[in-house]
């Protein structure tokens, strides 16, 4: 059977979403379907795939999947593209409400910028201290949907990101689940440049939503930077964090959005 899927980019992050409001894809063939169709060299490519599902809560549900088939609770940049892909299909208007495994999140489509606002982050620890082939880290953790590691750095350039985020992705520390590792430097006030390891990509990445609001939030409880922040991520472009300073709820993430292209699926 033939899928029609649309190919969308946040700021880096790239997904392959599917309209599954009328069954095209069994849930049972669901993980298999994704590795396949990530594999940059034998189809689309992607960091992910988002099937958009009917829901009786929000506006529309999605099934989200990193490229190794495992199931995300929540991405930032995932939503913002999902968001722009339900007004441009004209399923919502633009402002609508998504349902996520996270809970429910809403956006606001404003052309190719989105905004959205997302559940409340928890489960805050601070000062981790993690030992890696001879070397100690102090860690922040917070969960803005899934679980982030901070690390701060005084250049992020000169951080071996896939080496020592997949050391404390899988680290004792924050076992069984892991964590996604971000790399964060202080560039200004309201100024941030960040380098992201995800799990379930299980490398660094062009940029991660929830990453980034988690190194925004983890940077003002240490009153490096005040809000709104800008984060510069990987792929180069910004992105916008917003919350109530006094108790980091709140939460708004904003950037820009692409549309790649649309195909046809045939051999999967």
């Amino acid at each position: 059977m033939a899928i029609q899927f649309t190919k969308m980019s946040g700021s880096g992050n790239d997904f392959i979403i599917i309209d599954n409001r009328v069954p095209v894809m069994d849930n049972r063939k669901k993980v298999d379907f994704v590795k396949r169709v990530c594999d940059r060299k034998m189809s689309v490519g992607a960091d992910g795939v988002i099937f958009v599902e009917n829901s009786d809560k929000a506006d529309i549900k999605w099934d989200f999947y990193n490229d190794d088939g495992s199931s995300a609770e929540m991405c930032g940049n995932g939503g913002r593209c999902i968001a722009r892909y339900a007004v441009e299909k004209g399923i919502t208007s633009d402002e609508l409400t998504l349902e996520t495994v996270a809970g429910i999140i809403a956006a606001k489509v404003s052309g190719a910028s989105v905004r959205v606002k997302l559940t409340a982050p928890e489960n805050l620890k601070q000062d981790i201290v993690a030992e890696l082939n001879g070397a100690q880290y102090t860690i922040d953790s917070l969960n803005t949907g899934v679980p982030h590691a901070i690390i701060y750095s005084d250049n992020v350039e000169n951080v071996n990101v896939k080496e020592v985020g997949n050391g404390i992705r899988f680290h004792d520390v924050f076992a069984p689940s892991g964590t996604n590792v971000n790399f964060v430097e202080k560039i200004g006030d309201h100024d941030l440049k960040i380098r992201t390891y995800e799990r379930g990509v299980e490398d660094e990445t062009l940029a991660c939503g929830t990453g980034t609001v988690a190194s925004a939030l983890l940077s003002s409880y240490k009153n490096l930077v005040k809000p709104p922040v800008k984060v510069e991520t990987r792929g180069g472009e910004i992105l916008k964090v917003d919350f109530d300073p006094a108790n980091g709820s709140d939460v708004y993430l904003e950037g820009l959005t692409r549309i790649g292209f649309e195909g046809t699926l045939g051999e999967y």
